[in-house]
């Protein structure tokens, strides 16, 4: 049985409460029998599925819309100092929670997995928690994306298992004290909170160091910051588990085949070749699925019960999700917003399309990031035939001088892509249903609201 609601939760109000991560908590409290409130920018699939679960959302930010019985204020890092809501809980007295720490609060007593990395946490994370569904051991999860199946972010279980997404982007990762911790990648990200590779090491040895006695971490071999990691906390005690196509990993994956949108992954673990079924494409997302599969072993699962059931994973949305079919051309939806991730999707369609042409619609997320990665951005959208480029997506970041969508431009057409920019979203549409033909691969990439463009794409793809 899991446990119930922690202490002084029974009443959170959530700031922000649509958002990827803030859901699934609040989900998990409302599904344990909280009285959830909390307030988001705009309506959403998101708020109206927290409204059937009895939770109160209030569209915008007001003082009123946090009730004086509320127990805590949950918020999140992008949460601003000024957020009306936020000065009337300290008027109030009302006690303010990170989401981080809210989400550790639920994992008490229960037997964490938490998934780290700088891409393929959510993909992972999901794997972890259909796959453990479908063996009938009712985890709980918290993941920053909607699955396919089961089709949320966030479920209450009855089962000891927790699996959570663990984000390393504010260091929030540092709360949680997993049984087994999975560390995908370690890469250089998140510029406006680390300064250098140097704090990115320091940040996941610490999350590493969270791992309760008797744990487990899973962490990649082939990764070159993984393989560091992994040398940087070899004297700390912790049981560490290696997996990857290096000869040295302690689980080796010796075979990714592509079929189709699917692949077939064959690994050596324990001495014994295993093989099993990925419902994605791409090298990538086998990978993501091994590691879920040693993190599952490390917990207790048998291997050859887990890996037929990770087959029953089949995708979560925005990760490389089909929006449809117009014309002869599938337009599918990717989250991919840094190069590793964009060059791992885009040679996971490559592989996919055989001689298909592959149309991108790119939009730069956060300018912090553009500054630091934009020449790698650009050379990563050289892999597709023709891509589509926005402006910048600033999320919570102010603009910065001189940092545009053409520092990703030049630096695609100096790798002899194929690059056309477009200021207006509206404009896309058409421009894209101009350039394409039957038989084109159309990908919207980014974490911003570029994937409202998927729809729209194909309403005028139909017109043609």
């Amino acid at each position: 049985m899991a446990p119930g609601l922690p202490t002084a939760m029974d009443r959170p109000h959530f700031i922000g409460i649509g958002g990827a991560g803030m859901s699934g908590i609040a989900k998990i409290l409302a599904q344990r029998g909280a009285k959830v409130a909390g307030s988001d920018a705009k309506e959403s699939a998101t708020a109206e599925a927290l409204r059937a679960l009895g939770a109160t959302v209030h569209i915008g930010h007001a003082a009123e819309h946090l009730a004086d019985d509320a127990t805590c204020v949950v918020v999140s890092s992008a949460i601003r100092a000024d957020n009306p809501e936020l000065a009337r809980a300290a008027a109030l007295g009302i006690p303010v929670v990170h989401r981080s720490d809210a989400l550790a609060r639920l994992m008490d007593g229960l037997r964490p997995i938490a998934v780290a990395g700088t891409h393929g946490k959510t993909t992972t994370t999901s794997m972890l928690a259909v796959s453990l569904t479908e063996l009938g051991l009712e985890p709980s999860y918290a993941i920053g994306g909607d699955l396919d199946a089961p089709g949320s972010n966030a479920l209450h279980g009855e089962g000891e298992i927790f699996v959570a997404e663990a984000d390393e982007s504010d260091r929030s990762f540092h709360k949680y004290a997993p049984e087994v911790a999975i560390v995908l990648n370690v890469e250089l990200d998140h510029h406006a909170n680390y300064a250098s590779m140097d704090e990115i090491y320091e940040s996941f040895e610490t999350f590493a160091g969270r791992i309760v006695d008797g744990g487990t971490l899973v962490i990649a071999a082939d990764q070159e910051g993984a393989r560091e990691l992994t040398r940087r906390v070899a004297a700390s005690g912790v049981r560490v588990v290696t997996y990857g196509e290096s000869e040295d990993a302690d689980v080796r994956i010796l075979s990714v085949v592509a079929q189709g949108l699917k692949s077939e992954v064959t690994v050596l673990l324990d001495g014994e070749e295993l093989t099993f079924a990925v419902s994605v494409p791409g090298r990538h997302y086998a990978h993501n699925a091994v590691a879920a599969l040693v993190a599952g072993v490390a917990l207790g699962v048998p291997a050859a019960e887990l890996a037929p059931a990770l087959a029953a994973y089949t995708g979560v949305k925005r990760r490389l999700q089909l929006k449809g079919e117009e014309a002869g051309v599938q337009v599918i939806d990717s989250y991919a917003h840094h190069p590793t991730e964009m060059t791992a999707d885009l040679e996971a369609m490559r592989a996919a399309a055989g001689d298909a042409r592959i149309l991108v619609v790119f939009q730069p997320h956060l300018f912090s990031r553009t500054q630091e990665l934009g020449k790698e951005m650009g050379r990563s959208l050289a892999l597709a035939d023709a891509s589509v480029v926005l402006d910048i997506y600033p999320a919570r970041e102010d603009p910065v001088p001189g940092v545009t969508s053409e520092l990703i431009i030049e630096a695609a057409r100096a790798a002899g892509a194929d690059v056309t920019p477009v200021h207006d979203q509206g404009e896309v549409p058409a421009v894209v249903a101009g350039m394409a033909k039957a038989g084109d691969l159309v990908l919207t990439m980014g974490a911003g609201d570029v994937t409202d463009l998927g729809p729209r794409i194909l309403d005028r793809l139909a017109q043609k």
